[in-house]
């Protein structure tokens, strides 16, 4: 029986939001997964799916957090099998990439397919002296088999694949296939997903365990098809999704893999506060005070969480009046969040005036200028003192009214004579 790990999607300098913390969250998730369930458990082998590090150039920091995790690796005689994502693969026509650096320092082994050759020559076995090769064959009974990324060509890659790995000599048992690629209908919005049919040449050929990569949420189909996600969430709707590592034992009997999850993960709260229009600003920005801080001091695990809160719903006021970059700050020093992420999403109903029963045009009229004066940030303060000048103004204007003296009645409502007037004394 062996006994492997298969992870993908680790992402080494993620650097979104600008916080150097979440950056090491995701060398520690990588850390302490090797930690518990390659080295603790002792398997043959650690299978990287792809997406090693968020970028295809990194800073030396990045290059020393996947130097730390693959030495521990080989100091513990475990070898680790390793394929390009679409993060880390190094561009069309060019001879090296980081992976390849780290697969030619032996701390990895960069399983790379020829892709430009026949059946016979596509798969080429791996050799020590010149650290390359496609597949290889363990001593623990396993042949895996690397490739590339292929983007829209995948599924004329699988073919290719497929085609290869039935030229191979016969070889050990089981046969394990790193792919970073996705299947459909597992993410909205994801174009070039494969369907599972077009797998299907590969389970011909023999593969047994197909280790993917690429999308970040776990998932498996038929008993030989096989996702764990991403070690750690990249955004907050990722949070949602599950994911982690998979435990894999291969045997006579079949695949039995199993998702691990218990290692170090940032916790995630997702919050949402729903506006009722009737709330004025200073209420809605302390409700929202409230409810991210109770949410924050819920949360029970010992690291700092990333807090995010939408707010949605209707304001009566300007919209735009709520600083939701100061929110963001005050919420985050009142709180233990590492990050405080703010969604404001509402729509402005302005302040509305119940109307009474009975009223006549001019006190409806009175009202609906109340209404828009109030929903304005400069007026709202003087909004019944101005509707009555604004229905002065009307009734001046439809009396005819000169164009001059009318212009003289806005600039006394709005108090722009005294401004005028004012370096004249």
């Amino acid at each position: 029986m062996a006994k492997f790990l298969h992870i993908a999607d680790i992402h080494l300098g993620f650097d979104r939001y600008d916080t150097p913390e979440r950056t090491k969250d995701f060398f520690r998730a990588l850390r302490t997964v090797l930690e518990r369930y390659a080295i603790e458990e002792k398997v043959d082998f650690v299978a990287i799916a792809g997406d090693l590090f968020e970028h295809r150039n990194i800073r030396p920091a990045t290059l020393n957090q996947a130097q730390v995790c693959l030495q521990a690796l080989k100091d513990a005689d475990i070898p680790v099998l390793a394929i390009e994502g679409n993060h880390d693969n190094r561009p069309y026509g060019t001879r090296t990439s980081w992976l390849k650096y780290l697969s030619e320092w032996d701390l990895l082994k960069l399983l790379e397919p020829n892709d430009g050759a026949d059946a016979e020559n596509r798969l080429s076995p791996w050799d020590e002296t010149t650290r390359s090769g496609g597949y290889i064959d363990l001593p623990c009974g396993v042949r895996v088999v690397g490739s590339n990324w292929y983007g829209a060509t995948a599924p004329r890659a699988i073919e290719l694949l497929a085609g290869a790995i039935q030229e191979l000599p016969t070889g050990p048992d089981h046969t394990v296939l790193l792919f970073h690629h996705g299947l459909e209908g597992q993410i909205a919005r994801y174009a070039g997903a494969l369907r599972y049919a077009e797998l299907l040449p590969l389970k011909d050929a023999g593969v047994d365990y197909l280790a993917l990569g690429h999308i970040h949420k776990n998932y498996t189909a038929e008993g030989w098809v096989f996702n764990p996600g991403s070690l750690e969430a990249n955004n907050v709707e990722e949070s949602r999704f599950q994911r982690g590592a998979y435990l894999v034992n291969l045997s006579p009997q079949g695949v039995d893999a199993q998702l691990q999850t218990d290692y170090f993960q940032r916790p995630v709260v997702r919050l949402e506060l729903v506006a009722k229009g009737q709330e004025s600003l200073d209420e809605l920005t302390q409700m929202a005070m409230d409810k991210a801080i109770a949410a924050a001091a819920q949360d029970r695990s010992d690291t700092a969480p990333i807090l995010e809160l939408k707010i949605t719903g209707q304001v009566g006021f300007d919209r735009l009046e709520l600083d939701t970059r100061r929110l963001q700050e005050a919420i985050k020093a009142a709180s233990n969040a590492l990050l405080v992420l703010i969604r404001y999403d509402v729509e402005e109903m302005g302040y509305q005036t119940p109307l009474s029963e009975g009223q006549n045009r001019v006190e409806i009229e009175q009202s609906i200028f109340e209404d828009m004066l109030t929903a304005h940030r400069d007026y709202k303060t003087r909004a019944p003192e101005l509707a009555r000048g604004l229905t002065d103004l009307k009734d001046r204007q439809l009396a005819g009214a000169d164009e001059i003296d009318l212009y003289g009645l806005v600039e006394t409502l709005l108090g722009l004579d005294e401004t005028v007037a004012a370096p004249q004394t």
